[in-house]
């Protein structure tokens, strides 16, 4: 059924390649020396923070290298050919046909004026010359192989009617139209709900040992690469610093650079109170300023004078494991202890009788705008999105709580009321015993600065024409927290205290990392030291040392100041890390909440339990319960009747569950659980994981 290479030769095999870019200061070498290779129906990871050169390499394969890049030395040779100093047109044809990719972002590469199955079928009709019917016949199959309900329907929809995860999986299916030899996939999965990360991981893994495609996995997510790929190449700085099969890198990493990207990962398992992520110090060197002796030289914790001086070649150290680190035999060894840990206190979890933060029966309802001819004359029925639907919760002073859920469970509906940007249609929010249901235009001064807000996108909220020390100043005037002959200083003791210096006082946004400005907006939100700061998916998007420093960051914040935090996010294992409490939130509602480490464990929501089993976890040893719901979240315009999550869960009892709300059960310790199953049986259900003979949630 497909067109690989019979021969036993690897699908692809990259040599000593070399990738520069012409700059207006010069040439500037991206990618330098990175070998390696990739079998039929093998899946190869490539990790490494943003501007290694992992879609570098990528792009070499098919020499979208655009107008100022260019290949300077090494070979690409794939089934035998070598691809460097092809034509064009030949280029073009391999990339239809044998050679596909699928990009992070899915818009990139569909066009949002045809329909998707006058997409689909181009591929068909162009690079097969298949006729209409039959290319729309051999679409429609594809789709269903990737698991898209009512296919015909997606046929005629255009991109901005799907989801994103629907999204993706039209990319996917286009990428396999022609059974490609080599797919190539950058970040596929990073901007997906959780749920439907796991589904199009395992649509991955299935697609690759049915059609035996050899794919080139680009990452920064370690969890997904444990779970999809045999064996994994660490890009630092342009170069390949380790290459060995995934379970030795995971057990076993041999470069410094792998190791300190591993201390970076929060663990399924861990809190606040046991464990303390360590993030690798300083940045990756800009490729004009390289060191001349080691490139990670000037943040490895283990550098020697040696280091500093001469530049590490790749060697193997063990069979299958190369790894480009003069010292890599005395890691081999055990000879080179990791660096400890810094002391960290966490913050105890407050005790206090009067809760920071109180929510009773909150909902926030957006009217739907219908263009009925009967709502034109006033006798429609109006239609309401129940995006929060009744929420109750309290968060106690200096405690952080946890939200998670799919996208459009009403996470950040939430946190938008909380802070006041969105008016509650019913409910009471009372914040330090001051009620706040009225929009934050409406609030008391004190209240307001006593409440700030994190966002996903700094760049949403930062302003392009002013400095860094300027934005994070104006908080400080306005309210004037500290004397204006002083409001400098405190803005330079705020940069420090996120990790940035004096120097960036005076620069402007763009100037500035994702990391960076995301830390900016950390200080901003602190300036006036509020009780609660609300984090909306401040982490989702960036690589895991900057994720780890972000993190650390808050709990340090909120150690020496007593903050509390309400931290949004699709990623359980962050959220484990660094919550006290956790509140699971489905189409508008709470369906479990409680102390973190009740939540983590049995008995769970079905929904709970669901969203555990789809968390990619750092670990090729864990066995992890596979449960995969179907279908979508149903929409919040008309939420299904009785409980919400009756039309997905694994789990139903059957038309109780259709007709009436779930019941309120009392887990103990403050773990509610909102479902129609008796907890003894809940407490019956196996383990999400099982790590190393250990059952439980990787304790």
């Amino acid at each position: 059924m497909t067109s690989h290479d019979a021969s036993g030769a690897p699908v692809i095999s990259i040599e000593d390649l070399a990738v520069s870019y012409q700059t207006r200061k010069g040439q500037v070498n991206a990618v330098r020396n990175v070998t390696c290779h990739i079998e039929k129906g093998e899946a190869f990871g490539l990790v490494g923070e943003s501007g290694c050169g992992k879609s570098t390499v990528a792009f070499s394969i098919v020499n979208s290298l655009g107008r100022n890049g260019h290949i300077d030395a090494g070979r690409i040779v794939f089934q035998g050919s070598d691809l460097v100093g092809r034509r064009e047109a030949e280029l073009q044809q391999l990339r239809g046909s044998q050679i596909s990719m699928v990009y992070q972002d899915p818009m990139q590469a569909l066009n949002p004026c045809l329909r998707i199955g006058e997409q689909l079928s181009e591929v068909l009709t162009v690079h097969q010359k298949m006729r209409a019917a039959a290319a729309r016949a051999r679409c429609l199959e594809m789709l269903k192989r990737v698991y898209m309900p009512d296919p015909e329907l997606i046929m005629r929809r255009y991109p901005h009617q799907l989801s994103g995860g629907q999204q993706q999986r039209v990319i996917i299916a286009m990428a396999l139209l022609n059974n490609p030899a080599l797919l190539i996939m950058d970040e596929p999965t990073t901007a997906l709900d959780v749920t439907v990360e796991a589904a199009v991981l395992d649509l991955i893994d299935e697609l690759r040992r049915e059609l035996q495609t050899a794919i080139l996995y680009i990452s920064h997510n370690l969890g997904v690469v444990a779970r999809v790929c045999s064996r994994v190449g660490i890009m630092y700085s342009g170069e390949m610093v380790e290459r060995a099969p995934v379970a030795e890198v995971f057990a076993a990493p041999l470069h410094p650079y792998t190791a300190g990207l591993l201390r970076c990962i929060p663990q399924l398992g861990a809190s606040k109170e046991s464990s303390y992520l360590t993030p690798i110090r300083g940045q990756v060197p800009r490729l004009d300023r390289l060191p001349s002796g080691c490139l990670f030289e000037p943040r490895c914790d283990m550098a020697r004078d040696r280091c500093r001086a001469e530049r590490p070649t790749v060697r193997e150290v063990r069979p299958g494991h190369v790894v480009r680190c003069h010292f890599a035999d005395e890691l081999a060894a055990g000879g080179l202890p990791h660096p400890k840990a810094p002391e960290f206190t966490a913050p105890a979890r407050a005790a206090s009788a009067a809760p920071l933060l109180k929510l009773d029966s909150v909902r926030t309802y957006y009217e739907q705008e219908s263009t009925s001819l009967l709502s034109l004359v006033g006798l429609g029925r109006k239609r309401h999105v129940r995006a929060v639907d009744g929420v109750s919760l309290e968060l106690p002073k200096g405690a952080t709580l946890g939200i998670v859920g799919e996208s459009g469970c009403g996470k950040s509906t939430l946190a938008r009321t909380i802070v006041g940007l969105e008016a509650p249609t019913s409910g009471r929010l009372e914040f330090l015993g001051v009620d706040i249901s009225s929009p934050a235009s409406q609030r008391a001064f004190e209240i307001t600065k006593e409440l700030q807000m994190v966002f996903q996108n700094p760049d949403s909220t930062l302003n392009p024409s002013f400095p860094v020390g300027y934005q994070i100043s104006r908080p400080l005037r306005r309210m004037k927290k500290v004397p204006a002959a002083k409001v400098h200083a405190e803005v330079v003791r705020l940069l420090r205290a996120v990790k940035l210096d004096e120097s960036y006082y005076h620069r402007q946004p763009r100037q500035l990392s994702g990391g960076q400005k995301q830390r900016v907006a950390i200080a901003r939100a602190i300036a006036t030291y509020p009780e609660l700061v609300i984090c909306d998916e401040p982490v989702s998007a960036l690589d895991v040392s900057v994720q780890a420093s972000i993190l650390n960051l808050l709990l340090e914040v909120q150690r020496e100041y007593g903050t509390a935090l309400a931290f949004i996010s699709h990623d359980l294992s962050v959220v484990r890390f660094f919550s006290d409490y956790v509140a699971v939130m489905y189409l508008g509602k709470v369906c479990e909440i409680g102390p973190a480490e009740a939540i983590y464990a049995p008995p769970y929501h079905p929904y709970t339990e669901a969203l555990l089993s789809a968390v990619p976890v750092a670990d090729p040893d864990a066995d992890q319960k596979r449960i995969r719901l179907e279908g979508t979240v149903p929409s919040a315009l008309n939420p299904p009747t009785g409980c919400h999550f009756h039309t997905r869960c694994p789990r139903k009892l059957g038309a109780i569950c259709e007709r009436e709300e779930p019941p309120e059960q009392d887990a103990g310790n403050g773990h509610r659980i909102y479902c129609h199953i008796a907890l003894a049986e809940l407490r019956r259900v196996e383990p999400v994981f099982t790590v190393a003979g250990r059952r439980g949630s990787r304790a």
